[in-house]
C-alpha cells in the first residue's frame, strides 16, 4: 500500500473534519435565546438549600437598570506588575481585567521595514493588552461573589450589594509585595461585612477573604459563593482552521476534570457536591477559575440566565456566626495564561485547562519534553524542532520498517503495472496474481500502514500541544518568523511544506491507477494552500518532520537498491 497516500489521506480526512467544526460553530444551528419581559437582576444568585428564593426586583427597578448593561456602582481601578483591572463598588465584582504580559497582537519588525522600504503604510496592530473580564455587554465577563443568608438570618452582602471604599485606585508600588484592597458594608442593624482582595507580585492569583462581624442581638448563618458569568467567548483573532474549547470547567478529586459547555448549562443546571475542587470558564491560552479551600466542602452549580449569561460557580457549606462574634471565608481567583508548570502549584488538576482532549495522557510528556528542550535552547522555535527530532528517534524503528515496505513495493510496481494492463478485463485475475506476487516477493501490502497508525496519536498529541500551549503565543524564532503562533507573513515555510511533501511523493510508487495518480499529484498543493493559514509554529513542525522522513526513506531506499 502506498504509505504517503494513506497518510495524506489521513491529514486530509482532519482538515475536513476541522473544516466542518469551524463551520458549525460560525453557521450552524445555535440554542434559541429565550426572550423575557422583565429582567429578574437576583437570578444570577445561587440557591442554596435553605436559603429563601432570590427576591425579584419591581418593575420600577427593572426599568432603571436596562437588560444589556451591566448595573455598577463606583469603579475602583487597581495595577500590579502582571494585571490591570476594576473593582466595581457593587459586590467586588471583578471585570475589565488586562494581562498586561499578553499583547492581542504582536508587530513583525521586518515586516514593518519591508512595508517601508516600499512606501508602504504600515498595518494596524492592536497593541493592547489581552482581556480577559471584560463589561462590555457584547463580550461579558466577569467573576462575582458574596454571601447568602440561610433563612432566618439577617440578608448579608450579595453582588448587588454596594460597598464602601477609602479610595478609588491601587497600584503595586516597586519595592511592594503585596497589594490589598478593602471593601465594607453594613445592614445598620449589626450585621458588617469587610472583603478583602489581596494581590501579589508576579502572581496572577487574587486572594479573597470575606469577614462577618455579626454585632447584633441574633446569630447569623451564611454561606460564601464566587462565580463566573460571561457570554460564549467569540475570538475575533482566532485561526479559521483551528477550533478550541471555550466554556466552563469543574474539577472535583472524585471525577477529576470535567467540560460544562455553554449548550450543557442551558440544558440543564449543574448540581454536583465535593470537597475542595473548583470552577472555570476557559478560552484559548487564558483561563479564570475560583479555588476554594481545598478542605472545605462546597455545591457547585451553574445557570443559565436566558439571555445568553452563563453562571458557573460554588457556593460553600453554612457557617454561624454567634451574637457579637465573628467569622471568615476564604477563597482565591486564578486570571491568566494557561502556564501549566505555574497552574500546577496553584490547585490539584488546574493545569488540565490546557486542553488535550483524550489524548492528554500523551500531550503532556510531549509538553514536558518540548519545556525542556526550550529551557536549554531558549527558543521555542528551536524546541518545536527538537521535539520533531525526539519523536523522530522514537519512531525510528517503526518508521524503518515502513520505508522498507514502501521501497519493496516500488521495486515490484513495474510489474504490477505491467501485469495491470496485462489482465485489464479480468480484475479478479488481477487480484490473484498480485496477492501471488507480494507472496513470492516477502511484501507485505500493509507494512508501510500499520506502523503509522501507531504513530498518528503521538503527532496529533504534538498538533495540539502546539496549538494549546500559551508560551508559543508570540514566541519568536529567527529572521521573519517572530510570532510562531501567527501565520508566516511571507509563506516561506508553507512553501517549502508543500516542495518537502512534492518530494516525498517522488519516493514512493505512484498510484497504479491513472486517476488515482492525478489526485496524488494535486495534494502537495491542496495542502499548501491549506498551510497558507496555519501558525508558523504548526507548519515549521510538518517542515521539519517532512525533511527527516525524506532523509530517512532516501537512505533506506538507497540500501535496499544497493542491495539487489
Amino acid at each position: 500500500m502506498d504509505n504517503i497516500r494513506f497518510i495524506l489521506i489521513v491529514v486530509f480526512a482532519m482538515l475536513i473534519f476541522m473544516l466542518w467544526q469551524a463551520w458549525q460553530v460560525d453557521y450552524g444551528p445555535k440554542p434559541p435565546v429565550a426572550v423575557t419581559d422583565t429582567t429578574n437582576t437576583k437570578e444570577d444568585l445561587p440557591s442554596a438549600a435553605g436559603t429563601p428564593a432570590p427576591a425579584e426586583t419591581t418593575q420600577q427597578e427593572v426599568s432603571a437598570v436596562p437588560a444589556a448593561t451591566l448595573p455598577s456602582g463606583k469603579i475602583i481601578k487597581v495595577k500590579t506588575d502582571l494585571l490591570a483591572l476594576e473593582i466595581d463598588t457593587q459586590g467586588g465584582t471583578l471585570r475589565n481585567l488586562d494581562l498586561l504580559a499578553y499583547p492581542v497582537e504582536k508587530e513583525n519588525t521586518v515586516v514593518i521595514r519591508l512595508r517601508d522600504m516600499l512606501g508602504l503604510s504600515a498595518s494596524e496592530k492592536n497593541l493592547a493588552p489581552t482581556r480577559l473580564f471584560d463589561s462590555n455587554p457584547d463580550k461579558l465577563f466577569v467573576a462575582q461573589s458574596g454571601l447568602i443568608a440561610d433563612s432566618g438570618s439577617a440578608t448579608a452582602a450579595t453582588h448587588h450589594t454596594i460597598f464602601n471604599s477609602e479610595k478609588d485606585s491601587y497600584v503595586l508600588e516597586p519595592g511592594q509585595d503585596t497589594l490589598t484592597v478593602p471593601l465594607t458594608w453594613t445592614d445598620n442593624n449589626g450585621l458588617v461585612v469587610s472583603k478583602l482582595f489581596t494581590f501579589k507580585r508576579g502572581s496572577y492569583q487574587i486572594g479573597l477573604e470575606q469577614k462577618v462581624q455579626n454585632n447584633s442581638a441574633q446569630p447569623w448563618t451564611g454561606r460564601q459563593y464566587s462565580q463566573l458569568m460571561r457570554k460564549p467567548y467569540q475570538d475575533e483573532k482566532s485561526n479559521t482552521f483551528i477550533r478550541t474549547y471555550s466554556g466552563g470547567v469543574l474539577y472535583t478529586e472524585e471525577e477529576k476534570y470535567q467540560k460544562v459547555d455553554f449548550d450543557d448549562m442551558a440544558e440543564e443546571n449543574l448540581n454536583v457536591k465535593a470537597k475542595g475542587g473548583w470552577t472555570a470558564m476557559i478560552q484559548h491560552y487564558f483561563a479564570a477559575a475560583w479555588i476554594p479551600p481545598v478542605d472545605q466542602e462546597n455545591h457547585f452549580y451553574t445557570k443559565d440566565l436566558k439571555d445568553q449569561h452563563y453562571v458557573i460557580g460554588a457556593y460553600s457549606a453554612p457557617v454561624t456566626v454567634a451574637s457579637n462574634a465573628n467569622a471568615q471565608f476564604a477563597t482565591q481567583l486564578f486570571a491568566g495564561p494557561k502556564i501549566q508548570p505555574m497552574m500546577e502549584n496553584i490547585a490539584s488538576g488546574l493545569e488540565l485547562t490546557v486542553d488535550y482532549g483524550w489524548l492528554t495522557i500523551i500531550g503532556k510528556p510531549i509538553y514536558w519534553l518540548l519545556n525542556q528542550i526550550y529551557n536549554v535552547a531558549g527558543n521555542w522555535g528551536w524546541a518545536i524542532i527538537g521535539v520533531t527530532l525526539c519523536i523522530k528517534l522514537l519512531f525510528f524503528p517503526l518508521s524503518q520498517a515502513s520505508y522498507r515496505s514502501m521501497a519493496k513495493m516500488r521495486k515490484i510496481q513495474p510489474r504490477l503495472k505491467e501485469m495491470q494492463e496485462r489482465f485489464a478485463d479480468d480484475r479478479p485475475r488481477f487480484n490473484k496474481e498480485m496477492m501471488d506476487m507480494y507472496k513470492r516477493e516477502k511484501v507485505n501490502p500493509l507494512g508501510g500502514c500499520l506502523p503509522i497508525l501507531i504513530q498518528i496519536p503521538v503527532f496529533i498529541s504534538l498538533y495540539w500541544v502546539l496549538v494549546e500551549t500559551v508560551e508559543i503565543r508570540q514566541a519568536p524564532f529567527m529572521l521573519w518568523i517572530q510570532d510562531l503562533s501567527a501565520m508566516d507573513p511571507f509563506y516561506v515555510l508553507p512553501v517549502l511544506m508543500g516542495i518537502t511533501m512534492k518530494i516525498q511523493q517522488g519516493l514512493n510508487p505512484p498510484p497504479i491507477d491513472p486517476i488515482q495518480a492525478k489526485i496524488m499529484k494535486m495534494f502537495p498543493i491542496v495542502f499548501t494552500i491549506f498551510f497558507l493559514f496555519f501558525p508558523a509554529g504548526l507548519v515549521l513542525y510538518w517542515v521539519v518532520n517532512n525533511t527527516l522522513s525524506i532523509l530517512q526513506q532516501w537512505y533506506i531506499t538507497k540500501q535496499i537498491n544497493e542491495a539487489k
